[in-house]
C-alpha cells in the first residue's frame, strides 16, 4: 500500500479517539488531508502508517487539544515526517533542540526534562556512528513534534495564565500547529522572523545571555555600604570599586584605577541610576549602592519574571501606542516604534492598584467634572463634611443626589479640581483614566504611588497637542481656552489610540539600555513564586 494514500477509515478511527479522549477540552478542530503531497512531490519519502500515529497518542493518553494538534500537524503534511529526511536528521531538527536547550537552561526549568529523551536527542544529533532503527526513529519523530508544542506554549505563550496574577491584558493566541509548520517549511532559518514574540520578550532575552554570562564569571564585587554620598570632585579609594563594578553593567563606560569622581564618573553613575529607577543627580548615595549590590542571580530572576510578562503581549495594531509602565512611573508615546513623547506619572497606592489592562483612548475631556467614587465620598468626604460643614464650597464641590444615603458628590472644574484641567479616557470596567492633576510636586519623586487607581500625568497639555496634531482647529490657543472654561468640553477622537498599562521590572529602552526597577505592588513576587516552582 501506497503510505502516502491514507485510508480515510483510519482517519476517522484516530478522530473518533482523538474526540473521546477528554471531551470536554477545547481542541482544535480537525483538518482536511492535503491531497495534493503525493510521492513526486514529497519533501521526503519517510511517512507514517497512520495507524502508528492513533497508537502512539493512544500509549500517551494525551489531553484531546495535545492529540488534535500532532493529528493536524501530521494530516495536513499527508502523514510525511517533519524531523527527519532519508539523508538523516533535518536542518529544523537541530534549530529546535539548540533553542529548547537554551530555554531549558536559562529558564531554569524541568518543564521539558525527559532525560532518556535529552540522551537519545544527544546521540542522534552529536554521534555520527549512532544509527536508529525504523520503529525508533518513527517514535522520536513523534516525541519531537510533542515536545515541539509544549516548548512553543511555554516559550512563546508562557507558563502561567496572566489572568490569575491580575494581568487582563488579553493573552497572546498561539498556534503552535502553523508554527511547527512554518519552521519545517524555512528548514529552521530567519528565527529572528520566524519567532512569535515581541520586541519586549527579544530585548529581555537577549540581556538575559549578558546577564547569564556575568553570573558563569562568578557576578560582581559587593560594594562596602556608604556613610556618606559622593558627587564629581570627590576623592576617594572606594571610588576605584565604583568603577569596576560600573563597568560590569555600562559598556559604554572604561573603569580605571583613578581615585577621582570626574565627569565621565558622572555620566556612568547617571546612567546606573537611570537603570535603577533613581533620580539621575549625579550622586553615589546609599540608595545607589543597594541596586548596586543586588546579586546578578536577583537580576536574573527579574528577567526571567519580566520575559514571561512579554510572553502574554498580545501584537499592537496601528503605529501608535500608549504604554504606561507602572513600576516605572512612566508614560511613553510610541510612533512606530518611536518614543515622540514621554512623561513621568503618578500611580495607585499599594492599597488602590493600578489595573494591568489594555484599551483604547477615545476621548479627552477638557475643564472636566471630576466625579467622586462612592468608596472616597463615603470614607473621606462625609467624615470631612462632619467635621467642616463648609468644606464642600471651600473644594469647590457640590451634591447631585444621595446613593444608599452616601451623597453623590462631584466637583466643579477648576484650576483645584483634582483631575486638574484635562482628562483622558479609554472607556473601561476599572474606571481607570489619564488625568492632570494640581499636585505637581510629586512628578519630582522617585517612587510616585500615591493616587487612587487613576493614571496622573506630569506634561496632560503635550498629550492633548499630541493627540489632536491632525486637527487644525484644535490650535494651542483653543486647548488652553478650553482648558480653563468652567463646563465640560469633551472631544472625540478621529481614531481610538490603543493604550496598555502594563507591569514590567525589568524592560530594555529603545537605546538598549536595560532598566529594573522596584516591585511596587508585590506582583513579581507572586509571579516567581509560581514561575519557579518547576525550576531545576
Amino acid at each position: 500500500m501506497n503510505k502516502l494514500l491514507i485510508p480515510v477509515l483510519l482517519l476517522m478511527m484516530v478522530f473518533f479517539h482523538v474526540q473521546c479522549r477528554n471531551s470536554t477540552s477545547q481542541s482544535p478542530p480537525v483538518v482536511q488531508q492535503d491531497t495534493t503531497i503525493t510521492a513526486q512531490t514529497a519533501i521526503t519519502r519517510l511517512v507514517f502508517d497512520s495507524a502508528y500515529v492513533d497508537r502512539f497518542i493512544k500509549e500517551h493518553q494525551f489531553m484531546q487539544d495535545t492529540a488534535q494538534r500532532i493529528l493536524n500537524f501530521y494530516i495536513t503534511r499527508n502523514f510525511q515526517y517533519a524531523w527527519f529526511t532519508e539523508d538523516g536528521v533535518a536542518e529544523q531538527t537541530r534549530t529546535f533542540w539548540n533553542l529548547r536547550n537554551f530555554y531549558v537552561t536559562s529558564n531554569r526549568t524541568n518543564l521539558l526534562r525527559d532525560t532518556l529523551f535529552e540522551q537519545t536527542m544527544e546521540r542522534i544529533l552529536n554521534d555520527s556512528t549512532y544509527s536508529i532503527l525504523p520503529e525508533e526513529q518513527a517514535n522520536i519523530e513523534l516525541k519531537l513534534t510533542h515536545h515541539f508544542f509544549a516548548y512553543a506554549q511555554y516559550a512563546y505563550a508562557g507558563t502561567i495564565d496572566p489572568e490569575s496574577l491580575q494581568w487582563h491584558i488579553p493573552r497572546k493566541k498561539l498556534d503552535v500547529v502553523a508554527l511547527l509548520d512554518s519552521l519545517v517549511t524555512h528548514q529552521g532559518k530567519n528565527l529572528k522572523q520566524w519567532e512569535p514574540v515581541n520586541s519586549v520578550y527579544m530585548n529581555l532575552q537577549s540581556k538575559l545571555k549578558d546577564y547569564a554570562a556575568m553570573d558563569e564569571k562568578g557576578g560582581w564585587d559587593t560594594l562596602p555600604v556608604l556613610k556618606k554620598s559622593f558627587a564629581k570632585g570627590s576623592k576617594d579609594s572606594l571610588i576605584v570599586q565604583l568603577k569596576k563594578r560600573l563597568a560590569w553593567e555600562d559598556p559604554q563606560f572604561v573603569a580605571d584605577s583613578l581615585m577621582t569622581f570626574d565627569d565621565s564618573l558622572q555620566a556612568a553613575v547617571n546612567r546606573a541610576r537611570s537603570r535603577y529607577g533613581l533620580n539621575e543627580n549625579g550622586k553615589v548615595d546609599a540608595s545607589l549602592v543597594k541596586e548596586l549590590n543586588v546579586p546578578v542571580k536577583k537580576r536574573i530572576e527579574q528577567i526571567l519574571i519580566n520575559m514571561e510578562r512579554g510572553r502574554w503581549l498580545p501584537p499592537t495594531q496601528g503605529n501608535v501606542l500608549i504604554v504606561a509602565n507602572i513600576p516605572d512611573y512612566r508614560l511613553r508615546v510610541f510612533e512606530d516604534n518611536r518614543v515622540v513623547l514621554s512623561m513621568n506619572i503618578v500611580v495607585g497606592t499599594v492599597a488602590n492598584n493600578s489595573v494591568i489592562f489594555n484599551d483604547e483612548l477615545k476621548y479627552i475631556v477638557f475643564a472636566p467634572y471630576w466625579n467622586v467614587p462612592m468608596s472616597i465620598a463615603r470614607n473621606e468626604i462625609v467624615p470631612a463634611m462632619r467635621r467642616n460643614k463648609n468644606y464642600l464650597a471651600r473644594n469647590n464641590m457640590e451634591i447631585t443626589g444621595y446613593n444608599n444615603g452616601v451623597p453623590v458628590v462631584r466637583q466643579k472644574p477648576g484650576k483645584s479640581n483634582s483631575l486638574g484641567l484635562v482628562k483622558f479616557l479609554f472607556p473601561n470596567s476599572y474606571n481607570i483614566y489619564f488625568h492632570d492633576t494640581p499636585s505637581k510636586s510629586l512628578f519630582e519623586r522617585e517612587q510616585r504611588a500615591f493616587s487612587h487607581g487613576c493614571i496622573r500625568l506630569q506634561k496632560p497639555v503635550e498629550l492633548a497637542k499630541y493627540l489632536l496634531r491632525n486637527q487644525p482647529e484644535w490650535t494651542d490657543e483653543k486647548i488652553q481656552e478650553a482648558m480653563h472654561k468652567n463646563k465640560e468640553t469633551w472631544v472625540t477622537l478621529p481614531e481610538a489610540i490603543p493604550v496598555m498599562i502594563t507591569y514590567f521590572t525589568a524592560w530594555v529602552d529603545v537605546e538598549n539600555s536595560i532598566h529594573f526597577n522596584k516591585d511596587v505592588y508585590g506582583h513579581d513576587k507572586k509571579l516567581a513564586a509560581r514561575l519557579f516552582s518547576h525550576a531545576e
